[in-house]
This record gives structure tokens, sequence and C-alpha cells, in this order.
């Protein structure tokens, strides 16, 4: 999969249009940059320049996978809370079903890899459902490689093939989520290896854990990221992601290969994305980022990939939580993009 680099040729003409409304210079803020990303993206994708944005049939992809490393008690949960929350996703009662149904987004469940896969009649929607397994979780981080580098390869395609039906049935907005405990871990090593920025200034609480699991969790993501020496993000992959890690990354460069926005949520999407980056560095050009989670190591994260989010709301969930309540924020972007009078038009003196 290749990313092409966005061609600014309409930029000038896009900023030209939003500046010409009838309100003062850049005092729609963040909403500008959205309206201004969004047009860029979209006529790069129509070869000509668009006037008007559209958001279609946007969708919210979780991809779930269980990590080697919750065996070592890196989170509040045992790993069988994954199988569960999977299935509470397609029961319809997670916060990300809330938030998909209050902003009529689409949601599919994709099983990258959870310990104990579900049978058929555990699956409440299967319309809404994909089982792309890699295996039954990962191996621990702190000891030895994640996964091999087959399963990168075969997970980066499974992200692929997991969104080209969306984006075939006119999708031109995805929106990523996940499920995985220990994944914070894996994600924070991720990070810290890629950037060789120090572990404890990347480590967090995700879901609640007490200081004692801290300093374990601090301890176990060192011993991991000290194990090998490699800056190859598929090798950073294999020896500490896990299977909805790749899988999400596979999804970010093949959304962005096709030309359409991709909305990035808390901290393990986003080093996704980060990973994504890496791999194919057009695809920054795609990314709109929803908010800053409090993990600690989003916020360095975003200060990597000269990210400014939308959203500040103390969120440290995941599953596309934040991605979910920011599509409201891009269609507000969209829709004076689109009908917002020109001061010429609406006979308006400045």
């Amino acid at each position: 999969m290749q990313v092409k680099p966005i061609n600014k040729e309409f930029e000038k003409h896009i900023v030209q249009t939003i500046n010409q409304k009838t309100k003062p210079v850049g005092s729609l803020g963040q909403l500008e940059d959205v309206a201004a990303q969004l047009a860029l993206i979209q006529s790069n994708k129509a070869g000509k320049l668009v006037n008007n944005i559209e958001i279609n049939k946007p969708t919210a992809v979780i991809f779930a996978g269980d990590h080697g490393v919750a065996e070592d008690g890196v989170s509040i949960a045992p790993s069988c809370v994954t199988r569960q929350m999977v299935q509470n996703f397609l029961a319809g009662g997670a916060a990300i079903n809330c938030f998909c149904k209050s902003n009529n987004i689409t949601l599919k469940v994709v099983d990258a890899g959870i310990i104990e896969p579900l049978n058929n009649d555990e699956i409440l929607s299967p319309e809404s459902f994909l089982s792309m397994r890699l295996g039954a979780g990962t191996h621990n981080i702190a000891v030895e490689a994640a996964m091999s580098l087959e399963q990168v390869e075969l997970g980066l395609s499974y992200g692929e093939q997991a969104i080209t039906p969306l984006i075939q049935n006119n999708t031109n907005l995805l929106i990523l989520g996940e499920m995985g405990i220990g994944n914070t871990s894996a994600a924070t090593a991720i990070f810290a290896k890629l950037t060789g920025a120090p572990v404890q200034d990347c480590v967090g609480i995700g879901t609640g854990i007490t200081e004692e699991q801290l300093i374990k969790k601090t301890a176990l993501i060192e011993k991991a990221v000290s194990r090998f020496d490699s800056s190859n993000p598929v090798e950073i992959l294999q020896q500490l992601g896990g299977f909805e890690i790749v899988q999400m990354t596979g999804a970010v460069i093949a959304a962005a290969a096709a030309g359409i926005s991709i909305l990035i949520d808390g901290f393990i999407v986003s080093v996704a994305a980060f990973v994504a980056c890496k791999i194919q560095p057009n695809t920054r050009s795609y990314l709109i980022f929803s908010h800053e989670s409090e993990e600690f190591g989003h916020q360095l994260l975003l200060s990597h990939l000269n990210a400014k989010p939308l959203l500040n709301l103390g969120l440290r969930l995941g599953e596309g939580t934040g991605a979910a309540l920011a599509l409201p924020l891009l269609r507000s972007a969209a829709e004076f993009y689109n009908n917002m009078a020109s001061f010429e038009d609406a006979g308006v003196t400045v």
C-alpha cells in the first residue's frame, strides 16, 4: 500500500474560501483547520476543487486483541474482559455503542486475536462482526517477541481487508477504536522504542491501576524495550505490538492510500497511527485527532505528530469513544464551509 502525498494546489483557494465567510479571519479556530483539511483531502481524491465537503457513512471499527503481558497484572482487569467487552459491543451495551447511536455512526467489531474466539451463538450482530484472528493473544513482550514477522505482515493485510468494503460502500470517514486488556503497555513500549523517550515519561495508569501496579508496569515495559535493538517500525510491531495495534496500523495506511479521512481516538489508536506514519510518512496528512486522553504518553505522542486534538474531556476509555464524540465538530466544520455566506453574498462590508 502506497500513500500518495497531498497535492496542495487547492489549498490557497480553500483557505481563501474560509477567510471570505462572514466572520473575522480565524474566529472559528480549529474548526477552520478541520474544514480546510477535509476539503483538501476530498479535493485530492476528486482530482478537482471540492466546494462542498461531504461526510459519508462514517464508520467506527473496533479492533480487539489480547496481550501476553496482561498475565503480569498490568491492568485492573484480567484478559477475559476483552472477550466480554467484544460481546458487549455486539450486544449494543458499551459507551461506544451509545455514542455511535447518538451520532449516526455505523459500528464494526474485529476479533484480531482475543484469547478465546466467540461461538456463533454469541455473536449477536453478525453483520457487525469480523473474525480476522492472528492468534490467541500475543506472547508476553517482557520476555519474548509479541508475534512473528509473518503475523505482522498478515495483520497489516487484515487491517486493509477490514476497511476495504467500507470504502467500496462510499464511507469517506474512518473512525478507529480498540479493545485489549494490557494494550496500553504494548502501545507505551512501541512509542518509547520508536522515539527513544524514557518509559517513565510515557507510561500511565491506563484504565486506573494502582501506584504499585504502575511501578510494576513501568519495569516490565522497560524490560520489553531493552530486550532488542531495532528502529524498524515493522520489527518493533513484531516485538512489542498487539494484534489489534498491527491491524489498526494496516487500516490507517489503507484508508490514507484510498484518500479518505481518518478520525483518530486516544493513545492506543494514536500509536498505531504513529507507526503507520513511520511506515508511510504521507499518511499524516489524512489524520484528524479527536481528543487528548489522560494517558501521559498520549500528550507526548501528539507533540511528536504535531497534532492539535479537538477535545480534552479527561477521557481514558478507548473503544473509539473520543473520536465518536468529535464527529459533530467535523460535521459543523463541513456545514459552515458548505453553507455559510461570504461577505460578498451576504452584502456585508468589512
